[in-house]
C-alpha cells in the first residue's frame, strides 16, 4: 500500500474472492471484479460483472417451500482472455507454476494492473502484463491491454478472448440452493473482421443486455461462435525479450439505458466508433482527475490511504454517471451479489458525504426514492397504515424484497427472517432528503418531491402510533430496531417489539421536519399538497401531538433500546468470548445452541447510539426536550458506556458509529473503533463476506467520520456549523467540500487551528457558526480560525 496505489503481491488462492473485490473496478453505471481474465468462475475466483439497477426475480424451491427472491444481475462476463503454447494447457496460476505475480490497483488513475510471470520449463519463462479499466468518461466501455514477453524460447502464443453469456449468480455460497439463472436467450455473432457481439435478457425482468468486443493484434484475428460464448482467436509470433499486446475493447448496454434504441445495436456501433488503448486511457485520466478534485481529501499516514481506497470505491459505485440513472445505493456497491444487490438504508451513510460532493447524485438517489413513493403508499395501505412505509429491501420496483427465510450457516438451518420490520428505513429516506437539501440549497427538490416524502413518511409514523392511557404517551409498536438481533421478545408467538427508542426519536423528528416544511412552504404550494394528500388540520394536529408524546422508555438510568430491554437476561460475554473467540455473529451461535439472542441484552450494532450518529448533542437535546424528556451528558455517557459493553459488532457500520459517537462522549476509546471502521473491508473483519461484496456504507461512512463526525460540520439555517473534536491520532486533515453555490471549499485542521478557503465566485458568502462565535466568509477569502480547547 502507498499513497495512490493498493497491490497484492504473490498469488494467495485463499485470498483470491477478497483481492477481487477490493480491485473491482467500476464508473457508476457498471462494475466488473478484480479476477484474472484467464480464469473462470470456480471455488477460487469469481469474475462478475454487474449493471447498475439491472434486476431479475427467480422463485426456487427452499425446504419444501417457494421462496421469490430479486437479485442484481451478473451480466455476461466480458473478461475472458486467456493464453497457451499450441498444443498445450491453457495458463492458469492454478495449474501453470507461477515464479512471481504482482495486482497492483491504480487509484489515481482508475487502473487495474496485474503482473505475472509463468514458469513454462526447460528455461522457458512467459511474462504476462495487463491493464485493465472500466471507463470513467464513456460509461459504456472498458478496455483491457494484454503484453506478453517471452524468455528463453520463441515461437507461436495462442490467445483466446471471448464474450461469456453462460453465467449465473453464485458468488455468494450460502445463496447456491436458490436458482441463479437469469440470462436466457443468448445469441452471438461478428460485426466485423475484429469485433464479436452477444446479446440476451433477463429471465423475468425481461432487460434486454447488449455487448460487443473488439480484439486488437498485430496479427489477423477469427472467430467462431459456441453459444453461449462469442470467441476470438488470435496467434501471436513471440521473440525473446520482445512485447506483443493485445488490446479488447467492449462496450456494455441495457434496454434500461436512455437515448438508445436498441442495446445490441448501441453496443457495437459504440465499440466500432471507440478509439485506441492510449487514446481510451487519457479521457479516463482526464475524467478521474476531475473526481479527484471534487472530492480531495487530505489525511496523512495509513488511515490516508484506506480512506484513499475507500473514496475509490464509493465514486466506481455512485458516479456522476449515477445522476442518469434510476438507480439506490446497493449495499454492497456493484462489486459482487451480497445482500443480492439490494438497497438497504445504507444510504443514510452513503448521502451525506455525496451531498457535499457529487449533490446531482444523491439528488438522483433521492429521485429512485421517489420514484418509489406510490408503492410505500400501497405497502402502509396493505399494512393498514396511512402514509409512506419504505420497504426495509428494495430492488427494481420499491416492493419489499426481504426475504422470508435466512440461512444460519452454523446451525444449517433456515430461520424466518422479520427483519422487513424494520420500518426506520422512511425515516432514513426523510433524514437525506433534509439533509441533501440543507447542504445543496436545492429548495425546488424540497418544496416538490422531497415534501412529498416528508409528509408521507410523517403521516405514517403518526398513523402507527397507539395512545396508551397509562403512559398518557404514544406508542409505535410490532417494529425492529437497527440491532436486527432482537426480533421477537422471549418465547413470543409473533415478531416485533414495542418503542424501539432509535425508531420513535426518529419518527419524532420526521414529524417535527414535515410541520416546520408545511409551515414555510410556499402557498400556492401547500394548497397543492393538502389537496392532493387530503391533508386536513385535525391530522396536523394529531402529528403535533405524537411529535410531542412518543414513549421513549429509560432503565437503570439509561435510554432503553425497546420496551422490556431492561428486563432481558444479562449474556456472559466473556465465556462466549472464550469459547468461541469471534462473536460477532452472535445470533447464529446461540441459535445453533438451541438458545435465542432475543433473551439477551446483547447486539449486533449501534442502535440507540445511531441517536448520536445521526443528531448532534445540541440538536439531539432538543429533540427529547420537545417530547418532554431530559437527556443531560450524564445520561447520554451512561446510554453510551451501557450499550458500549453489550454489543458484538457484527455489522461494519457498528464500528463507525461507535467511533463517531466516542469522539464527543469517551474520546480515549474513539481511535479504536474508528480504526475498525477503517479496517472493515481490507482486513475482512466479518470473516469472509467483503470477498462477496464490498460493504459501501462502512466505506462512506469513514469519509463521513472525517468530513462530519470529526469537525461537527452540520449544514442547518443556511449556515455551516461546526465544533471540531480533537482526536491525536488524526491531528491534521484537511478536505474540499461543495456547499449550495460554492465549489471547492477548503477546509483544514492542525492542532487547534481551523482554515478556510472559499474559491473566488459570484456567490453569497458563507455563514460560518461555531460554539463560540459567528464569521462571514466572502469568496476569494480565507479565515483562520483558532479554537477553544
Amino acid at each position: 500500500m502507498t499513497g495512490w496505489t493498493w497491490q497484492y503481491e504473490g498469488y494467495a488462492p485463499a485470498d483470491e474472492r477478497l483481492r477481487e473485490s477490493l480491485c473491482t473496478l467500476g464508473n457508476g453505471y457498471f462494475a466488473t471484479r478484480g479476477a484474472l481474465p484467464e480464469c473462470a468462475a470456480d471455488d477460487v475466483h469469481y469474475p462478475g460483472t454487474y449493471v447498475a439497477g439491472c434486476y431479475n426475480r427467480l422463485t426456487s424451491e427452499v425446504v419444501g417451500r417457494s421462496v421469490e427472491n430479486e437479485d442484481m444481475v451478473n451480466v455476461p462476463n466480458w473478461l475472458p482472455l486467456r493464453f497457451r503454447l499450441p498444443g498445450g494447457p491453457w495458463l492458469t496460476p492454478d495449474g501453470t507454476p507461477v515464479l512471481a505475480h504482482r495486482l497492483t490497483l491504480h487509484l489515481a488513475s482508475g487502473m487495474l494492473e496485474r503482473f505475472t510471470r509463468y514458469d513454462l520449463g526447460e528455461g522457458r519463462v512467459l511474462t504476462v502484463r495487463q491493464h485493465r479499466l472500466v471507463h470513467m468518461a464513456d460509461a459504456h466501455l472498458a478496455v483491457l491491454r494484454t503484453e506478453f514477453t517471452a524468455e528463453g524460447f520463441d515461437g507461436e502464443l495462442d490467445v483466446e478472448a471471448a464474450l461469456d453469456g453462460g453465467v449465473v449468480n453464485a458468488g455468494v455460497p450460502r445463496y447456491r440452493d436458490l436458482d441463479g439463472r437469469h440470462l436466457t436467450h443468448v445469441h452471438t455473432g461478428t460485426a466485423a473482421p475484429d469485433t464479436v457481439w452477444l446479446r440476451c435478457r433477463t429471465r423475468t425482468s425481461d432487460i434486454r443486455i447488449g455487448m460487443a468486443a473488439r480484439l486488437t493484434a498485430d496479427a489477423p484475428v477469427t472467430d467462431r461462435h459456441e453459444p453461449p460464448n462469442a470467441v476470438q482467436q488470435v496467434s501471436l509470433n513471440l521473440t525473446p525479450g520482445r512485447t506483443v499486446a493485445v488490446d479488447k475493447t467492449v462496450a456494455l448496454h441495457t434496454s434500461r439505458d436512455p437515448a438508445i434504441s436498441d442495446p445490441l445495436y448501441a453496443a457495437v456501433d459504440r465499440v466500432g466508433r471507440a478509439p485506441g488503448f492510449d487514446e481510451l486511457l487519457e479521457s479516463h485520466l482526464t475524467a478521474w482527475d476531475q473526481l479527484w478534485r471534487r472530492a480531495a481529501l487530505d489525511v496523512a499516514g495509513e488511515s490516508g490511504r484506506i480512506l484513499r481506497l475507500h473514496l475509490f470505491h464509493v465514486l466506481q459505485t455512485l458516479s456522476p454517471h449515477t445522476a442518469d440513472l434510476d438507480v439506490g445505493v446497493p449495499a454492497r456497491g456493484l462489486h459482487g451479489e451480497a445482500y443480492r444487490g439490494h438497497v438497504f438504508w445504507d444510504e443514510l451513510f452513503v448521502l451525506p458525504y455525496l451531498n457535499l460532493h457529487f449533490p446531482g447524485v444523491s439528488r438522483a438517489l433521492l429521485r429512485y426514492r421517489h420514484r418509489r413513493l406510490e408503492q410505500a403508499c400501497t405497502a402502509a395501505r396493505q399494512a393498514g397504515r396511512k402514509g409512506a412505509m419504505y420497504p426495509w429491501q428494495s430492488g427494481s420496483d420499491g416492493r419489499e424484497e426481504t426475504q422470508q427465510l435466512h440461512l444460519n450457516p452454523r446451525s444449517g438451518r433456515w430461520l424466518p427472517d422479520h427483519s422487513r420490520l424494520q420500518h426506520h428505513v422512511g425515516s432514513a429516506v426523510a433524514y437525506n432528503v433534509w439533509q441533501y437539501c440543507e447542504a445543496s440549497g436545492d429548495m425546488e427538490f424540497l418544496h416538490t418531491k422531497g415534501a412529498e416524502m416528508l409528509l408521507q413518511i410523517a403521516r405514517f409514523w403518526a398513523d402507527s402510533a397507539v395512545y396508551d392511557d397509562r403512559l398518557g404517551r404514544h406508542r409505535i409498536k410490532g417494529v425492529v430496531g437497527p440491532d436486527e438481533y432482537h426480533e421477537a421478545y422471549p418465547d413470543a408467538s409473533t415478531p416485533g417489539l414495542d418503542d424501539n427508542a432509535y425508531t420513535n426519536v426518529t419518527a419524532a423528528w420526521v414529524l417535527t421536519r414535515a410541520l416546520e416544511l408545511l409551515r414555510t412552504l410556499p402557498e400556492p404550494r401547500r394548497r397543492e399538497l393538502v389537496e392532493r394528500t387530503s391533508l386536513d388540520g385535525g391530522e396536523l394536529e394529531l402529528w403535533e401531538d405524537v411529535s410531542r408524546t412518543l414513549h421513549v422508555p429509560f432503565h437503570a438510568g439509561v435510554i432503553s433500546q425497546f420496551e422490556g430491554y431492561g428486563d432481558l437476561a444479562e449474556l456472559d460475554w466473556d465465556d462466549y468470548r472464550r469459547r468461541y473467540g469471534d462473536i460477532r455473529r452472535l445470533d447464529r451461535i446461540l441459535e445453533a445452541e438451541g438458545d435465542s439472542v432475543n433473551r439477551y441484552q446483547a447486539s449486533k450494532q449501534a442502535d440507540v447510539l445511531m441517536l448520536g450518529y445521526l443528531f448532534s448533542p445540541s440538536e439531539l437535546h432538543g429533540l427529547f426536550a420537545r417530547l418532554g424528556l431530559r437527556l443531560d451528558d450524564e445520561t447520554w455517557r451512561r446510554t453510551v458506556d451501557h450499550y458500549l459493553h453489550r454489543t458484538s459488532h457484527g455489522s461494519t457500520l457498528s464500528g463507525l458509529v461507535h467511533g463517531w459517537v466516542l469522539a464527543r462522549a469517551r474520546r480515549a476509546e474513539a481511535w479504536k473503533y474508528c480504526q475498525e471502521a477503517l479496517q472493515g473491508d481490507i482486513a475482512d473483519v466479518q470473516g469472509g463476506t467483503t470477498g462477496e461484496g464490498i460493504h459501501l456504507g462502512a466505506m462512506a461512512g469513514t469519509l463521513d467520520l472525517v468530513q462530519r463526525g470529526l469537525t461537527g460540520l452540520e449544514t442547518r439555517g443556511g449556515a455551516l456549523w461546526l465544533d471540531p473534536v480533537p482526536l491525536p491520532e488524526l491531528s491534521s486533515y484537511g478536505f474540499e467540500l461543495r456547499y449550495q453555490g460554492h465549489w471547492g471549499v477548503r477546509l483544514h485542521l492542525e492542532r487547534g487551528r481551523l482554515e478556510i478557503t472559499v474559491p473566488s465566485s459570484d456567490a453569497t458568502p458563507i455563514d460560518v457558526r461555531l460554539p463560540d462565535r459567528a464569521v462571514s466568509l466572502a469568496p476569494g477569502e480565507t479565515g483562520r480560525l483558532v479554537l477553544p480547547d
